[in-house]
């Protein structure tokens, strides 16, 4: 497995304990139908959580969340749409997206609450 690739799995991982160390529920990693992809898909208090993981080894280029785009808002917004279908979710959504900066056993999570919202297509 490539470097790169091996950071974002660590990445993923570290995000999940975070989640699950402030009581949300895991339902789904890297859930995927076809073309769609949701990095985590978790619950609390009756509320349905999708989260984009985005890490990166240091900010010295740029901010991870800055490389969430609309474009990938839309993909996400779509797959989080399928999802739901998918599994007959009644409950309401909320879009995070939670930052791993660092190496692997020292990374630095900041959790970004209502990143952002479904835009109208």
């Amino acid at each position: 497995m490539a470097e790169h690739n091996l950071l974002g799995k660590a990445g993923e991982d570290a995000a999940v304990q975070y989640l699950e160390q402030h009581e949300y529920t895991i339902r789904h990693r890297n859930w995927r139908k076809g073309h769609l992809e949701l990095d985590i898909v978790a619950a609390q208090n009756g509320e349905l959580i999708i989260v984009e993981v985005k890490t990166r080894t240091d900010t010295d280029f740029a901010l991870p969340q800055d490389a969430v785009t609309p474009q990938k808002i839309r993909r996400t917004v779509i797959a989080a749409d399928t999802y739901i279908k998918l599994f007959q979710i009644d409950a309401s959504v909320r879009f995070d997206i939670i930052t791993v900066v660092g190496k692997a056993g020292n990374f630095r999570i900041e959790h970004i609450k209502e990143a952002f919202y479904p835009p109208l297509f």
